[in-house]
Order: structure tokens, then C-alpha cells, then sequence
């Protein structure tokens, strides 16, 4: 008898809960909220490979930017250049390549960011210094000093094109070209008075990319 009356109240129970949940529903409706608005941030990570007067020229970057509904991307970025010049240095009698860190303004205008792929043009406007490094002990992954004489200040220009790969709403790849214009340095018998060029490379975006909830409920009148 205890057990039917226990399954009764819980027949009861259970057709009130469903009663009540159909009400609740008629009184409130879904709305998508991806059209509204949303803001994003994320830090990146990128590697690029390109050439200085012909030689073989890595770039490792990190950026951290804050994103507009999708469409544009404000932050900073800094860059670490790597080139393999071999350039002979009278003052040292060393072997040198030429390593350049900068940084700055990071802005990136996006097109169909709400696809999932899409296209933007990034271009750092910012600065650093460029100098020589021994050949040599960056292969033997010696310490390497720096004296004065070998390092200049530079400007640095670099607008570029991206792909950008929408995977998630934390993650995003990109794979793109860009082109750096620097001022000219003044290294001491150098035969490169300036760090331009072109270079290609991927990257990865980590963060939220829409903050805004996906779904709300409004009660109707």
C-alpha cells in the first residue's frame, strides 16, 4: 500500500512538473544573439620564414588583441627576426647574422569573420633595435654580447594578407604572407642597411572569440 501510494504522489509530481514546464514555455521565447554584437580576445602565437638579400630569415611572434564583433582587431605584437647573413665582421673577425626584436601597434581589419572562413589584412606599425650576432655561437648555442656598435634602432611598417580558419569559438588558425619595411640601420660594414622583406607562415589565436551568450529567453507580454 506504501509503495502505491509512494508511485501515485510521484505520478502527480511528475504531471505537475511537465504541466508547469509546457506553461513556462509559453511564456518565454528563444532569440539567436549571434547577430548582436560580440566582443573577442585571444593571444596568438606565429612562426614565418622568409629571405633579407637572399638569405634565409625566420620570424617568431606574439601578439595579444582584442576583437570587434568579428570584423576588426585591435592589440600588440612583437616580433623576433632571425637572418642567417654570415656577414664578416672586421671589428670581431667573426662570422655574424643579423637578429632584429620589435613591436607595436597590431591592427587587423577582417572580412566574412562571422564565416567560418574568412580574410583579414594585418599590419604592425611599431619599432626595436637590430644588431649583429656571432654565427658561430648561435649554432654552438653559446651567450652572445651585444655591444653597442652593433645595434641600431629601426621603424617597421608590416601590412600583410592572412587566411583565417574559424575552428571554434576558442580557436582560430591563420596562414598568410606579409611584407616588412624597415628604416635604414646603420651597422658597421654591413652590406644590409635595411631589414626588409617578404615572408610567409602560420599562427594560431587562443581565446574567446565571441563573449556574448549564443542564446537568451525574453517573457512575452
Amino acid at each position: 500500500m506504501n509503495n502505491q501510494k509512494t508511485t501515485l504522489l510521484f505520478f502527480f509530481l511528475f504531471m505537475g512538473l511537465l504541466s508547469f514546464s509546457q506553461e513556462d514555455n509559453d511564456q518565454y521565447i528563444t532569440f539567436n544573439d549571434r547577430k548582436n554584437v560580440v566582443h573577442g580576445v585571444y593571444l596568438g602565437l606565429s612562426t614565418y620564414f622568409g629571405e633579407i638579400e637572399g638569405e634565409d630569415t625566420y620570424i617568431g611572434g606574439l601578439k595579444v588583441a582584442y576583437v570587434a564583433n568579428r570584423q576588426f582587431e585591435v592589440g600588440f605584437m612583437a616580433n623576433i627576426l632571425y637572418s642567417e647573413q654570415n656577414i664578416f665582421n672586421p671589428r670581431t673577425s667573426n662570422r655574424d647574422d643579423i637578429v632584429a626584436i620589435y613591436g607595436g601597434l597590431h591592427l587587423e581589419p577582417i572580412l566574412f569573420g562571422k564565416k567560418r572562413v574568412s580574410l583579414s589584412f594585418p599590419i604592425l606599425i611599431g619599432g626595436g633595435g637590430v644588431g649583429y650576432v656571432d654565427h658561430q655561437a648561435v649554432i654552438n648555442d653559446e651567450n652572445v654580447d651585444l655591444n653597442d656598435d652593433d645595434i641600431d634602432a629601426i621603424f617597421v611598417l608590416e601590412p600583410g594578407m592572412n587566411v583565417l580558419f574559424n575552428i571554434s569559438r576558442h580557436v582560430q588558425l591563420e596562414a598568410g604572407m606579409r611584407y616588412r619595411f624597415s628604416s635604414k640601420i646603420d651597422l658597421a660594414q654591413s652590406p644590409v642597411d635595411r631589414i626588409n622583406g617578404f615572408s610567409a607562415g602560420i599562427g594560431v589565436k587562443l581565446g574567446v572569440f565571441n563573449m556574448g551568450r549564443n542564446r537568451y529567453k525574453k517573457q512575452l507580454d
